[in-house]
């Protein structure tokens, strides 16, 4: 069975060379996905989806601490290397195909842990955050800087953490540098974990038009919210975010999730 971590020599062995547009990075680094897997907190009865299975190192031990794994792959060239790879191993079904079209069967409770392409991450945080069944949690690796964005705090929020945190709690589990990649890439990577919620904490009623008015104010971040919201809100924008409990001078990124909430309630823009 081949060594999915020898990646270089696996990939020179199939013929395969590593695709930019891809996004192939390859964990080649036994401790990263230590911590990969120690952050999922995986007790051996959950599936797993994963996404970008790549030459399976990740698949590999998934398979070892889930009940059972579905392994997403984009990229043909790599089918019959996860096939050698995962020899023998009965309970990973690879499937071909693009992860945010493809639609899988998944239990009620499902996990996604995986090493994705950093040029997806936005589409697939959508992807699963917003779906009818989203899963109980998100293990993924990302460029560090998306994952301190993402668990950002009122002071420094941007419309990514506003994005994940109506969904869900983001947590960064761990670092893993460009050196346990390869081909090496340019920045250094987070293990990002997102717990789900059982329901967003803002009503679905009210998700779109707090997108609405939060895509407007981080627009314009540096200005004060009385401004940067007038297109949305009109010339009453300073009245009503004060009936918010808002102060029309701050800006998009000092305010938290409730706080949009409560806008998009005052201003009912429906």
């Amino acid at each position: 069975m081949p060594d999915p971590l020898a990646a270089r020599q696996l990939l020179r062995a199939y013929g395969i060379r590593p695709h930019k547009s891809l996004g192939q990075n390859f964990v080649v680094d036994r401790q990263a996905l230590d911590e990969i897997l120690l952050a999922a907190e995986l007790h051996g009865t959950e599936a797993v989806v994963e996404v970008g299975a790549g030459l399976g190192a990740l698949t590999r031990r998934l398979s070892v601490t889930a009940a059972h794994v579905t392994a997403i792959e984009l990229d043909p060239r790599l089918l019959p290397v996860l096939k050698a790879v995962l020899e023998g191993v009965d309970n990973v079904d690879v499937v071909s195909g693009d992860a945010l079209t493809l639609e899988i069967e998944t239990p009620a409770d499902y996990r996604v842990v995986a090493n994705i392409p950093y040029s997806i991450t936005s589409a697939l945080l959508r992807h699963y955050l917003e779906t009818e069944k989203p899963p109980g949690r998100l293990v993924l690796t990302v460029q560090s800087e998306v994952a301190e964005r993402a668990t950002a705090k009122p002071g420094q929020m941007s419309l990514l953490a506003l994005s994940v945190q109506i969904y869900g709690v983001p947590e960064i589990r761990g670092e893993i540098p460009a050196r346990a990649f390869y081909p090496k890439p340019e920045v250094n990577s987070s293990i990002l974990r997102i717990d789900i919620h059982k329901a967003p904490v803002i009503e679905a009623e009210w998700i779109v038009l707090v997108f609405r008015l939060a895509r407007a104010g981080f627009r314009q971040r540096r200005k004060k919210l009385r401004n940067s919201l007038g297109p949305v809100l009109g010339k009453q924008a300073g009245e009503t975010l004060v009936a918010a409990g808002i102060d029309p001078s701050a800006r998009a990124q000092e305010l938290s999730v409730e706080q949009w909430e409560a806008l998009a309630r005052v201003a009912d823009l429906g």
